[in-house]
């Protein structure tokens, strides 16, 4: 059984697995959603957040509305995980940073308290080393960041080696030095106290992406480029289930997985192979309904929000997160456009469920349905 890093309540009777997942926000009252259809977007851009409207099926996404009425410095410190500095020292000095608002920030973390507070409602505040694996620690500039793959990690680990003072610039650090070379440490890799103090009072940071976008770019990392590990761990199985007459040298490589095959791995209860986490939900890779992130960032506006929080928290002002892109540079980036174009080649079923496998990151993180004919 995980070791239990925070247990406040210690009279509270034993919680199954899936309650581990449940928010440490206390019982709040929600707006009164106004039930709507959501409307689709082609672009990849978070909705404007104004007052929250809903639809119906169970699906209440987030549409538009003017900013929540909170500013960085009246976040809540309801939560045992909330950093005392939060973010309220850039309210009075954002717009010298950045054009880049705090009241978003805030926004963002108002909807998603709303979220997991009805969503997630049993409010366990019970942490375990399995849900702060992926925070990666640095201790200098008290930051805590949560890997999303596919959502610029690289570049952020490379920017936390430098923090760290393990290389004089970002560009200098190869991507195996990044993934492979452990010079980063993770905060599961500390005990029981050092886990819970960083999490009371460290930065904590997520960048988050569209997440069907986010879903087409590992596929065409993993399986349209050489890769022997994703081949061989994901692919071979992947074509031998769901490929009528496989050849031979498909099944001994398992290179040439279509996206379609991926597509029905993606939603098979059944998989031959696990999840990854390239593509795995977000909400199931950083827990934001257990561990109460400062910062909610978008991919799709990286470059300016990264160097809003790293100015934030004191990080010297030469260093700002590269924009490079180093594993198959020659592809094109993977655009809302791109992403269209691949589900083009699946149904329509097909784009739904994998739409509802991701539907609880498209509504903790606010972003628009990306295709006309979902629900």
């Amino acid at each position: 059984m995980a070791q239990t890093l925070s247990t406040p309540d210690r009279d509270r009777p034993k919680l199954d697995e899936a309650s581990m997942f449940s928010s440490p926000i206390p019982p709040m009252q929600f707006p009164h959603f106004e039930e709507s259809r959501q409307a689709a977007t082609t672009g990849s851009r978070e909705q404007d957040i104004v007052s929250l409207h809903v639809s119906k099926r169970q699906r209440k996404l987030l549409k538009t509305s003017p900013f929540i009425n909170h500013t960085i410095n009246n976040v809540s410190s309801s939560s045992s995980s909330s950093s005392p500095s939060s973010l309220s020292s850039v309210s009075s000095s954002s717009s010298a940073i950045s054009s880049f608002s705090p009241s978003i920030l805030e926004a963002r973390r108002q909807l998603m308290k709303e979220i997991c507070a009805k969503y997630k409602s049993s409010i366990s505040r019970t942490v375990t080393r399995h849900h702060v694996k992926h925070l990666y620690v640095e201790d200098k500039y008290k930051l805590l960041y949560c890997q999303v793959p596919k959502a610029g990690c690289s570049n952020w680990k490379r920017t936390l080696m430098v923090l760290a003072g393990q290389a004089p610039n970002a560009q200098s650090i190869k991507h195996d030095t990044v993934h492979y070379g452990h010079h980063l440490k993770t905060l599961d890799s500390f005990g029981r106290q050092g886990i819970m103090h960083r999490l009371k009072t460290y930065t904590k940071v997520i960048f988050v992406r569209e997440p069907l976008e986010r879903m087409v770019s590992a596929y065409r990392d993993k399986f349209e480029n050489p890769n022997n590990y994703y081949h061989s761990l994901f692919g071979k199985p992947i074509i031998s289930k769901y490929r009528s007459n496989p050849s031979r040298a498909a099944l001994k490589t398992g290179s040439g997985v279509t996206f379609k095959e991926f597509v029905q791995y993606l939603l098979d209860v059944h998989r031959p192979v696990g999840m990854d986490i390239h593509w795995e939900q977000v909400n199931q890779l950083c827990n934001p309904c257990l561990i109460d992130y400062d910062f909610i960032g978008k991919f799709e506006n990286m470059e300016e929000e990264s160097n809003f929080v790293l100015r934030l928290t004191g990080a010297p002002p030469n260093i700002t997160l590269p924009s490079f892109k180093d594993r198959n540079p020659t592809d094109t980036r993977t655009s809302m456009q791109i992403t269209q174009k691949y589900f083009s080649q699946v149904s329509m079923l097909e784009r739904q469920r994998v739409y509802d496998f991701y539907y609880m990151d498209y509504l903790m993180f606010n972003y628009s349905k990306p295709f006309k004919d979902l629900y």
